[in-house]
């Protein structure tokens, strides 16, 4: 079974703003970038895949504003296979009914934020209301962390040193940091190890390989391979590519004396069924 906990749904063009668009512009060196998402796109990259966590994403600051009603439509296309997360952004009014409204309404089971992107501290007390709705109703939060090519979102936010304190406060919720939170990787893996229901997923990162080989090895040598999970990034790259990058790791260390990533654990990742994990089903 190979679950993606880690794909996006967005109508590029309208849910990006023009200046978001061309900081992704210029961050490919001037390349045109066409992120648009359809559901069709998607399943034709991720054939080895049984089910996709799913998610849009709300930063002000960043120019990103993915409703949650077209978030729950695109699951609409194929439920059994799909699982939306609302998002939001606590430094815009109105949030904490958005909150409300995408789970109650909506019927979308987890939460997405964007600390770095919408310009706020995961362990701000605003986000006590948050927290506490995630786990009064069992919702895991996936946090955008790392690297970004948005010039305004300020680093500091993304760190996961931040979601510490959280998972200090609140040992019950599940927590998972996405990305590794590449560049910081080593204290994403501080983090997880630290903490019982602290996760991280590796999306977008195969690309990278020998920083993902580098990345891999820390979680190998602190013992936290049963903390990750399998996540795309679509429509960064697909399930597919991902899974095959992951699977090659290894193969550009021959002829060296470099360790290996252990090939069964890495695999265990691939499999793993992150929807149980993260609570969402039994």
């Amino acid at each position: 079974m190979v679950i993606d906990m880690h794909s996006h749904v967005w109508d590029y063009s309208r849910h990006f703003s023009a200046a978001a668009r061309e900081q992704a512009r210029r961050a490919r060196g001037g390349q045109d970038l066409d992120l648009t998402v359809s559901y069709a796109a998607y399943r034709a990259g991720a054939t080895q895949c049984d089910h996709s966590i799913v998610f849009g994403g709300k930063a002000r600051l960043a120019g990103l504003w993915v409703e949650d009603d077209y978030v729950a439509d695109y699951v609409k296309a194929d439920p059994d296979r799909l699982t939306g997360f609302l998002s939001v952004d606590p430094t815009q009014p109105g949030w904490e009914y958005e909150l409300r409204r995408g789970h109650q309404e909506l019927g979308l089971g987890g939460i997405k934020l964007l600390p770095m992107y919408a310009g706020f501290f995961p362990n701000d007390t605003r986000l006590n209301p948050l927290w506490q709705y995630a786990l009064r109703h069992g919702m895991p939060v996936v946090l955008h962390a790392g690297t970004t090519f948005v010039s305004q979102a300020p680093l500091e936010c993304t760190l996961p040193r931040h979601v510490d304190d959280v998972a200090r406060r609140h040992p019950e919720l599940t927590l998972v940091l996405a990305h590794l939170a590449h560049p910081y990787e080593g204290e994403c893996v501080a983090v997880i190890r630290k903490h019982a229901q602290v996760y991280a997923d590796l999306s977008a990162l195969h690309y990278r390989p020998f920083q993902l080989y580098h990345s891999l090895m820390l979680v190998q040598e602190y013992g936290v391979w049963h903390k990750v999970l399998f996540g795309s990034d679509y429509p960064f790259t697909t399930v597919d590519d991902s899974l095959d990058g992951l699977r090659r790791l290894n193969d550009m260390l021959r002829g060296t004396a470099l360790p290996r990533l252990d090939s069964a654990q890495l695999e265990a990742v691939l499999q793993r069924d992150s929807l149980s994990v993260l609570g969402l089903r039994s």
